[in-house]
């Protein structure tokens, strides 16, 4: 990776990881200049999820006229650009090449630095584009429907895996709860939205592998647990919404207890919640609570830059190319990329 610095002017940002195609404009002085985002919920729900083939093709239909629509929003013309910053995975290969081959051609053809983001360290950095953003270290809580990842930040680049997933992510365990329970796609803020209807204690679920030291997750046995509660029930609406909520609280409490563990392992003062999970209303109230209580403090993204989205892409991007790193011209995506991997910004 050669170093060199990019020419100033703002990054155009562009993600195209699952089923969302989102793009913004960010620039290291300004700010966050226009962001835009189209999701495929509406394509892929007759499926009841993704379906990799459709959401590489929509992503060739909508991703040139949200670059233009961004770049219009911010007043912007394409040789404004300083540089480009573009998902290159984890994700489904199909749809990260969208957006790669894109980006580089962008490049190449204003002559102007690239770079492939990380998917989660993009999720990671998010709440950076706060008005009062967490500096590292701190401990990050990255939870989403392919991620449950407890990471420990010594620095942007300087990354420390403390625990993961064994099977299921949490909002996996959000989608397939919902799914077998017969609540409509997309499944985890349905579910969500329902667990608001009851109260808790109906049902007791467990708080998985919170009776055992390590930082590590797992949600499969949970799932099940609720399966079967569900199938031995009356079937009736108000127990549908007692599962549901039981369920949610089993997993906040559960993502809740791991933060505090590793908070404490690690005696950071500044926790960092994002991915589509960190907008859960419960979660978000819990572990805010636990910032109070547990001296330290707890920062999330604005609830539209939880998701998968453009503008998380164009911050990591933009720092990094700051930093004089970018990529060689070979359109290249990493289906599965080891965020430990990733070089340290200096």
């Amino acid at each position: 990776m050669a170093s060199i610095i990019a020419k100033p002017g703002p990054v155009l940002g562009i993600e195209t990881s699952c089923d969302e195609t989102g793009v913004a404009v960010y620039d290291r002085q300004r700010g966050l200049l226009a962001h835009a985002l189209y999701s495929q919920v509406e394509l892929h729900a007759e499926y009841g999820g993704v379906v990799p083939e459709l959401a590489s093709r929509d992503h060739v239909r909508k991703l040139l006229p949200l670059i233009r629509q961004t770049l219009a929003e911010a007043g912007l013309a394409v040789k404004d650009l300083g540089g480009v910053a573009y998902t290159a995975g984890p994700g489904l290969v199909g749809a990260l090449l969208v957006g790669a081959a894109a980006a580089r051609s962008l490049a190449w053809g204003l002559e102007i630095p690239a770079i492939g983001v990380h998917h989660m360290e993009g999720h990671l950095l998010a709440p950076m584009l706060e008005d009062d953003p967490p500096e590292p270290p701190f401990v990050a809580l990255l939870v989403s429907g392919g991620h449950s990842m407890l990471i420990e930040v010594e620095a942007i680049g300087r990354y420390r895996l403390l625990g993961d997933t064994l099977d299921d992510a949490a909002g996996e365990a959000f989608d397939k709860t919902a799914k077998l329970m017969g609540l409509p796609y997309p499944g985890g803020p349905a579910l969500a939205s329902l667990a608001e209807t009851a109260e808790p204690g109906r049902f007791r679920f467990s708080r998985p592998m919170t009776d055992r030291p390590g930082l590590d997750f797992s949600f499969s046995g949970l799932k099940t647990q609720v399966l079967l509660a569900w199938q031995r029930s009356d079937g009736s609406e108000a127990t549908r919404a007692a599962v549901a909520r039981d369920f949610e609280e089993a997993i906040v409490e559960t993502l809740a207890i791991k933060c505090r563990r590793a908070m404490a392992a690690t005696g950071a003062r500044r926790l960092v919640v994002a991915g589509g999970v960190g907008a859960n209303r419960r979660l978000r109230a819990a572990l805010a609570g636990a910032g109070n209580a547990d001296a330290f403090r707890t920062y999330f993204p604005r609830l539209e830059f939880c998701t998968d989205n453009g503008a998380m892409i164009a911050l990591a991007g933009a720092i990094r190319l700051e930093a004089g790193q970018h990529d060689d011209p070979q359109i290249k995506v990493f289906p599965r990329w080891d965020l430990e991997s990733l070089p340290a910004v200096i």
